[in-house]
Formats: C-alpha cells, structure tokens, sequence
C-alpha cells in the first residue's frame, strides 16, 4: 500500500509499506530500493538535480501514531517525523500480548 509520495522538481517519490513488511521506495516509477523488515529500515539511493547526483535517505519505522518517515536529501532533513520511544511501543504490545495469552487460557479452562 502507498504510504507517501514526495515530489521534488521532476523528480516523484513514491514510498509502499506493506502489512508483511516490505518497504518499497520508487523514483519516477522505477524502484529504487527495497528491503523487508519489521520495525523500520533505511532506504539509500540518489536523484538526478541539475546534472547533479544527489543522495537521499528515507528512515521508515513506527511511532505512537504509526508507520513514521524521515526524508534526508544531501544530508539535509526535509521530513522529519515524531517518535515516540519504540521501547515503550514495543513494551505495549509484548503486554497486550501477554494479556490475550491470559484470557485465552482462562477461557479455554472454564
């Protein structure tokens, strides 16, 4: 599923995170980098700027809200977006969990 586009001049950025865990980041609709993860990770490529090659980072991972992206273009933050700690986040989930192990087994001895 499309998480973002970005558009810079010419150039359209199209960044796919998927509920398996691939992130997918396209340029002009041609991939660019892809990789498979669970918490987040970090996408490296370049883009064409008057006749410059220009590098970019797209930092993808999860925040309170979400899935939360950082945009990097020449080491220069464009998109910056909150986090909240994932240790906390991840905290939660593991007792959510904990908690749905509980109850099924409390269920199922009734």
């Amino acid at each position: 599923m499309k998480f973002s586009t970005i558009q810079l001049g010419t150039n359209k950025i199209e960044i796919f995170n998927s509920y398996l865990g691939r992130e997918t980041i396209r340029l002009n609709g041609e991939t660019v980098s892809e990789k498979k993860s669970i918490t987040g990770a970090t996408h490296l490529f370049t883009i064409m700027e008057e006749d410059r090659k220009v590098p970019c980072k797209i930092i993808l991972g999860y925040g309170a809200n979400g899935v939360v992206m950082d945009f990097y273009k020449d080491n220069i933050a464009i998109i910056k977006s909150p986090r909240s700690s994932s240790l906390i986040f991840l905290l939660i989930i593991v007792l959510f969990i904990i908690i749905g192990v509980i109850m099924q087994m409390a269920y199922h001895n009734y």
